[in-house]
């Protein structure tokens, strides 16, 4: 019962944290040291429950991704919009696939964790302050160099505790993209990300899995899509608001506290 409570908990974190330039992964990896939920399994249960919130952007955006769908054969701009997303995915899709062993042997650590959390802290206080003004206001006028930069910012998320949506949010705002669209390209672009991720990994560990580790990763996805379903329009909202200085200095508090407590333990 202990491990169904672990998954339940773990899912609602993904969801609250996977949208917001916090690390969604990094997140995981800590709440799982605490609660001892560690191991093989369970480093493909906190890639495989990503794709629970990715599934509630795919409910929430339905229309918008719909009319880019039957819009591919007739019209331009659903095809500017897929190409987009499909050159910016690329980067980290490769050097996700190449790097796989080494991130999942060498940087699903508490410590890479706290130390990537205080770092990008600071590098997102400096995109807030040092991003152009913005020329971009649709994901439809990106060029494929825009899209392909974006991609590359995507790629350092490949170190828990960076922030995949951080990294691709913030890449957007330096390549000019308005706050919004950067956001929401944030989380388009987590739909073939985290699709590709939970396959491969999925498939990698086929061997690994157990029933009991598929019960797991099934009530943690249920429960991340419930809890996406609720967070992401909110997401966009508070960005829009506030901008993501909040969150770098959440990101530099936890960083730090948990540097601090790992170092005493």
């Amino acid at each position: 019962m202990d491990l169904y409570l672990h998954a339940i908990l773990l899912g609602f974190v993904e969801a609250a944290t996977e949208f917001l330039p916090v690390s969604s992964t990094g997140h995981l990896i800590l709440l799982s040291h605490v609660l001892g939920f560690e191991g093989e399994g369970a480093d493909v249960f906190k890639v495989a429950i990503q794709l629970g919130a990715v599934l509630a952007v795919c409910v929430l955006y339905f229309t918008k991704l719909w009319n880019v769908l039957i819009g591919l054969p007739t019209k331009p701009e659903a095809r500017r919009f897929a190409l987009a997303v499909l050159i910016a995915f690329f980067p980290a899709a490769l050097l996700g696939a190449g790097l796989h062993g080494f991130i999942k042997s060498v940087l699903f650590s508490p410590y890479v964790v706290c130390v990537a959390l205080v770092v990008g802290g600071f590098a997102i206080l400096l995109a807030e302050r040092f991003a152009p003004k913005s020329r971009i206001h649709a994901v439809e006028d990106m060029s494929w160099l825009t899209s392909l930069k974006v991609g590359m910012c995507q790629c350092l998320a490949l170190i828990p505790g960076v922030s995949r949506s951080g990294a691709t949010i913030l890449g957007g705002l330096l390549m000019g993209l308005e706050r919004k669209v950067a956001t929401e390209f944030s989380f388009f672009l987590a739909i073939p990300t985290m699709l590709g991720a939970t396959v491969y990994d999925l498939y990698k560990n086929r061997d690994v899995l157990t029933l009991d580790d598929m019960t797991l990763i099934v009530i943690g996805f249920v429960t991340a899509f419930v809890v996406a379903l609720c967070v992401v329009k909110w997401v966009v909202g508070f960005i829009a608001r506030h901008g993501f200085a909040p969150f770098a200095y959440y990101r530099i508090v936890l960083g730090s506290l948990g540097l601090a407590v790992l170092t005493w333990l």
